[in-house]
């Protein structure tokens, strides 16, 4: 199952700068260390801004969950990196209640090879 209207979802630009490639969140820092190591970089956000849209609209959701908010989906898959690379990534979107436009909740890195 692909996320449904993956051609409209928004992907905020704090959320990538401020969380997702952010040295100093508490919570993204890991995260931000993983992304950063594919060439990623908090001065250039279109990148992954684009990165995760492409992602989002080429993956499958490996998982639906529903909730009085809404629907999120989380999508895995490939993500094209600016060194070149295509790690396998997890990205969280949701679908707001009575909404139709998936929003970026957050990415982390996806399984290995093998698990």
């Amino acid at each position: 199952m692909r996320l449904p209207n993956a051609e409209n979802a928004i992907v905020e630009r704090d959320k990538i700068v401020r969380y997702l490639l952010s040295g100093t969140h508490t919570r993204g820092r890991g995260k931000a260390q993983f992304f950063l190591g594919f060439g990623f970089r908090p001065e250039a956000p279109e990148a992954m801004r684009q990165a995760l849209l492409q992602h989002a609209k080429a993956n499958d959701a490996v998982s639906v969950h529903r909730s009085e908010h809404g629907t999120k989906y989380t999508v895995q898959g490939p993500l094209p990196a600016p060194d070149g690379r295509a790690p396998v990534v997890r990205s969280v979107w949701i679908i707001d209640q009575g909404g139709q436009t998936p929003r970026f909740v957050t990415a982390f890195p996806g399984p290995r090879q093998g698990e």
